[in-house]
């Protein structure tokens, strides 16, 4: 059986906890311990992993149902050129990420664990500075499941499951924890709860000055006041297994009936019949997505309804990547089943579990499936927001991935050049003056003449400019990644113009004759292997160097 204890919580300056310092604290009752919290900067900073960071792969339909070409020279420069910035780890090798929230210029994680034993964690990352994420503070439940969390006003808002029956002060299963944060940190000296019927507390979502919690397995939707957690109304359901709102709506999921929309007061408006399987303790959820609503659905993918006139308007399937790296660490593919789906602009991303993160994308009115990104663990949940992904990745912890999306107003300045459809293998022969604008994914660049590329690109392999060629970059250019490095060699007479963002997970080469110039205030160069210069080179212009590589 789970056990778990609310009792009161109580600071160190009355001298009744176990363990306090300034970095690490431990409080606890007199039966046993209850929330530790890790400020310290050299035990967080140990949980950034950058090994596989960089330049990532993207398994597209066709290549999965084995029908691209196997060719790389007739292979085609691909569409979304993702990068991987960071992971952040797991706080133990029994916890899985389970939820994430971004909130202006952080991301708040929550920890479970799948076993019979009560456990979770809270995860605060800085994503300020997004070519250097930090964990930034971390608090431990050793007696409780986090399952959800939501952060609004100075408050992580945490619900999940505990133990009623042994617990000091929990009246049921479901409970929310109010946390107060301040300057990225946790401060539990005034932790408040609440509790409601249901098992487990599934989902959180924050309603002007209320905030409303959807339990599983004979639960409720119940509605707090955000500042005392005071029940303010409460509905009985089956098995709630999510809450989402919008300015005018709230709409949850439920096991049984399907989506359904309710009032100010929990009261039933309309109902919208899901006809798929939901297994008991299973994550699912659902976002609206303009005038839609999109679902989770297990083995069916995500089910598309009119928000409207519920009307399904299509299931995106799951793509099969068996035969991909997408396992667990044991080796073995979980369900083949989407726990979790997020919506950003015309992108959709299906939490996969075992077989990965899918990206869709809308076109005439209709998602179609792009293919399955290359990243490790079992995703449990995502979360999108401006040009980055967050994805909880079960024992893999958070994995923060960037876009790259070409910036508009370089786009526009860019706009009498061609978009690039060609081959993922680019060539300029010398003597030819070349330019394009968009967003690809490259194999590798060998210039011999002059190139222009204006947005967002990455390359795989190494790339080269070669004697007396030219490469001028304006918007984002990443290569590499740090557990597969790659360089670009500047050759003899070559010069490397950079306005914009250059991300390097190898070696940038300056050979004798060499020149790198950053045009532009605001130029970064974040090169994770060295910068290697021999003879004569030269380095021109203004620009953030983030590795202090320069």
């Amino acid at each position: 059986m789970k056990r778990v204890s609310f009792f009161a919580l109580v600071v160190c300056a009355l001298g009744l906890s176990i363990s306090c310092s300034d970095e690490t604290t431990v409080y606890q009752d007199k039966l046993q311990d209850d929330v530790v919290v890790e400020n310290s900067e050299a035990e967080l900073e140990g949980s950034l992993a950058l090994d596989d960071a960089g330049v990532l792969d993207i398994f597209e339909e066709e290549e999965l149902a084995g029908k691209s070409s196997k060719n790389p020279e007739d292979e085609l420069a691909g569409d979304h050129p993702l990068t991987l910035v960071a992971r952040i780890k797991s706080p133990s090798s029994t916890l899985g990420a389970t939820h994430v929230d971004v909130h202006g210029n952080y991301a708040y994680v929550s920890y479970n664990t799948a076993n019979e034993t009560y456990l979770g964690a809270i995860d605060i990352v800085d994503v300020r500075d997004p070519n250097r994420p930090r964990l930034r503070s971390r608090l431990t439940y050793r007696n409780a499941d986090v399952n959800s969390l939501a952060y609004a006003d100075g408050y992580i808002y945490a619900v999940g499951g505990v133990d009623a029956e042994t617990s000091v002060r929990a009246t049921s299963n479901s409970f929310i924890a109010k946390i107060s944060v301040s300057g990225a940190r946790f401060d539990v000296g005034s932790i408040i709860y609440g509790f409601q019927q249901g098992h487990v507390a599934t989902d959180v979502a924050i309603k002007g000055n209320s905030v409303l919690v959807t339990s599983g397995f004979d639960g409720s939707v119940t509605k707090y006041d955000s500042g005392s957690l005071e029940i303010q109304d409460e509905a009985p359901f089956t098995d709630l297994r999510s809450v989402s709102v919008s300015d005018e709506n709230v709409a949850v999921l439920d096991a049984d009936k399907g989506i359904v929309f309710l009032d100010e007061n929990l009261e039933i408006i309309k109902e919208i019949p899901v006809a798929s399987d939901f297994p008991q303790a299973a994550k699912r959820t659902l976002d609206f997505y303009s005038e839609k609503m999109v679902v989770a659905e297990g083995g069916k993918g995500a089910g598309v309804y009119d928000a409207k006139t519920g009307t399904l308007l299509q299931h995106v399937p799951i793509l099969d990547n068996t035969a991909g790296s997408q396992k667990s660490k044991t080796g073995v593919a979980s369900d083949n089943v989407t726990n979790a789906v997020a919506v950003n602009e015309d992108i959709l991303l299906m939490a996969n579990g075992s077989n990965g993160l899918c990206l869709s994308e809308e076109e005439s009115n209709s998602i179609e499936t792009f293919g399955i990104i290359a990243l490790e663990g079992s995703i449990n949940y995502v979360e999108s927001k401006g040009d980055y992904i967050f994805a909880a990745s079960g024992l893999e912890g958070l994995q923060i991935l960037k876009l790259n999306r070409p910036d508009q107003s370089l786009v526009a300045r860019c706009a009498e050049l061609p978009a690039y459809q060609g081959s993922a293998n680019l060539n300029v022969n010398s003597g030819e003056t070349k330019g394009y604008r968009g967003s690809k994914r490259f194999n590798q660049l060998n210039i011999n003449g002059s190139l222009l590329l204006c947005g967002s690109w990455t390359a795989n392999n190494n790339s080269n400019i070669n004697s007396n060629a030219l490469f001028e970059m304006n918007g984002t250019f990443v290569i590499g990644r740090n557990n597969k490095r790659k360089n670009i060699t500047v050759n003899s007479g070559a010069t490397f113009r950079v306005e914009g963002n250059l991300t390097i997970y190898g070696d940038l080469i300056l050979n004798n004759g060499a020149t790198i110039e950053f045009i532009g205030d605001n130029s970064v160069a974040n090169i994770f292997g060295k910068v290697r210069r021999s003879g004569n080179t030269e380095v021109k212009g203004t620009f953030s160097d983030v590795q202090n590589k320069f």
